[in-house]
């Protein structure tokens, strides 16, 4: 019975494809020639109340792909590509049409309208803390620490919507740590500029200046870019074959299980009727 239970259960789990791109972080040259200037500049720049060492802190690949994980950045992905019912209601995968198949009772596709039995807090509608759970467990960054290189990968139903995903995932976390670092540099300039207005001193406007021409330099080396954070290796691919489940090994485990359980039930009730 285990046997065959565990057949018909892995013939009905429906398959998940993972596509996945690896990357190479990008550096930028700013960072070197602000540890440049606080070197040569740091005392004297530290008379007028202006720390150039920048402290410690996590570098740029790092930061990047904490943020990739945030609820903010899932919030705002999920969000900008209307990604929540593919994601929260899909069940699998047509091949013949290339279509999701979405459950109908969670979401009605001929009302456009989430039906499923709300939980209070919850609604009817999932809220943006599960979109980023759900999101999670099928979404994974991580690094090689010997050779730098990021692995960006999503698992889901279809190998074409896992692809596409991965593609705006890449896209979104270049364009996210561009526009972080342009504003960090815009108002870097904007106190630059208001410090040279306060001090007479020729030696502290110097500093000032190349400063100024640091963050130029951030600012121009983010616009020209597309590839901001990351820079592709090997792009995202629509996978041939199924990451998992592994039927197999479902069908071994269920069968091994029932085994068990039917040598204990034998002997509970073989020592069972001795006793009696």
């Amino acid at each position: 019975m285990f046997a065959i239970g565990s057949v018909v259960f892995a013939i009905s789990l429906p398959n998940i494809y993972k596509s996945e791109a690896l990357l190479a972080p990008a550096h930028t040259e700013s960072s070197g020639g602000m540890g440049a200037l606080a070197g040569q500049f740091g005392g004297l720049a530290s008379l007028a109340g202006i720390n150039l060492s920048g402290g410690g802190g996590i570098d740029k690949t790092t930061m990047a792909m904490e943020v990739m994980k945030s609820r903010e950045f899932v919030g705002k992905f999920v969000q900008q590509h209307d990604l929540l019912v593919p994601l929260m209601a899909a069940k699998g995968w047509n091949v013949t049409r290339n279509e999701l198949e979405i459950d109908a009772d969670l979401y009605d596709a001929n009302t456009s309208a989430w039906v499923r039995e709300p939980n209070p807090p919850r609604g009817a509608a999932p809220s943006e803390q599960e979109a980023y759970k759900e999101f999670s467990d099928i979404f994974s960054v991580s690094q090689d620490k010997q050779t730098s290189l990021v692995k960006v990968s999503v698992e889901h139903y279809s190998p074409h919507v896992a692809k596409l995903w991965v593609e705006w995932l890449i896209l979104a976390i270049n364009e996210e740590m561009k526009r972080r670092d342009l504003e960090e540099a815009q108002r870097s300039i904007a106190y630059l500029e208001r410090q040279i207005a306060q001090t007479r001193v020729a030696e502290m406007q110097a500093i000032l200046y190349q400063l100024i021409e640091e963050q130029s330099k951030t600012m121009m080396f983010a616009e020209v870019r597309d590839e901001y954070a990351f820079k592709t290796v090997d792009p995202a691919i629509a996978p041939e074959l199924k990451a998992k489940p592994g039927r197999a090994l479902i069908c071994v485990l269920g069968t091994m299980l029932g085994g068990m359980l039917s040598i204990m039930i034998v002997l509970i009730r073989y020592f069972t009727r001795k006793e009696d």
